[in-house]
């Protein structure tokens, strides 16, 4: 498996190109602000062909440059249903104030859903990869999780793209419109602690972890966080 990454824009959010091998069909995940141009140069740097752009969730520093990626190279963007409004108005839900200040860090940004926009269901198979997607709901109402397999690695089987779920050390805010803690704690210990231990962990923000790490030390992965839920 190919992967290459690149913190993008004023958030800094990680945009990835996954591939089955370089040289191959590659698809996008999560193409923020400014993401663009460094999506152009890896594609062009390591003779990647985009089929596809993965979106974890709505927010603007994860989609921003999406409908420009997937329709640049006339491919398919996939997002969870529930958060497509996200997609032409990053502003839903939230109030004046903090509308005036996303559009002042934005600046002017025209939005539009792309022109092949699809909508993830229990799998997908693109790019000589299968996908896992797990519906994981709390810091959006469409967050999703994509899980696919890795091969040629001694210790680590699977690769996650875990959005804005889970963090290094830490999980997604729920204080944001579409943000639920209850409907977080479900997450975290339904579809975040059923990942494997051998799950390479690749976060919209920060370093890259593992599972194992994570469900050892993560204290939002810990019982007395979730409510008593054992963890292993």
């Amino acid at each position: 498996m190919f992967l290459a990454s690149f913190p993008a824009g004023p958030w800094q959010a990680n945009c990835y190109l996954a591939a089955a091998a370089a040289g191959a069909e590659c698809v996008i995940v999560d193409p923020g602000v400014d993401a663009f141009d460094g999506v152009r140069d890896a594609v062009a740097d390591h003779g990647l062909t985009p089929v596809g752009v993965l979106l974890t969730h709505g927010h603007i520093d994860h989609v921003a440059s999406a409908t420009r990626v997937a329709d640049e190279w006339g491919v398919p963007a996939w997002i969870h249903a529930d958060d497509r409004e996200l997609l032409t108005d990053p502003a839903a839900g939230l109030g004046p104030s903090s509308a005036s200040l996303l559009a002042q860090v934005l600046g002017e940004v025209e939005l539009a859903e792309p022109d092949d926009l699809r909508f993830f269901e229990s799998g997908l198979d693109v790019a000589g990869l299968t996908f896992d997607v797990l519906h994981a709901p709390g810091h959006r109402p469409g967050c999703v999780m994509l899980s696919t397999r890795l091969t040629g690695h001694d210790q680590l089987d699977t690769v996650v793209f875990s959005g804005d779920v889970l963090f290094a050390g830490s999980i997604g805010r729920t204080d944001l419109p579409g943000g639920d803690h209850a409907i977080m704690l479900n997450t975290l210990r339904g579809p975040v602690l059923d990942l494997p231990d051998t799950a390479a962990i690749l976060p919209g923000h920060g370093q890259q972890t593992v599972m194992a790490r994570e469900r050892a030390t993560n204290p939002y992965l810990q019982a007395d966080y979730l409510g008593g839920v054992r963890t292993r």
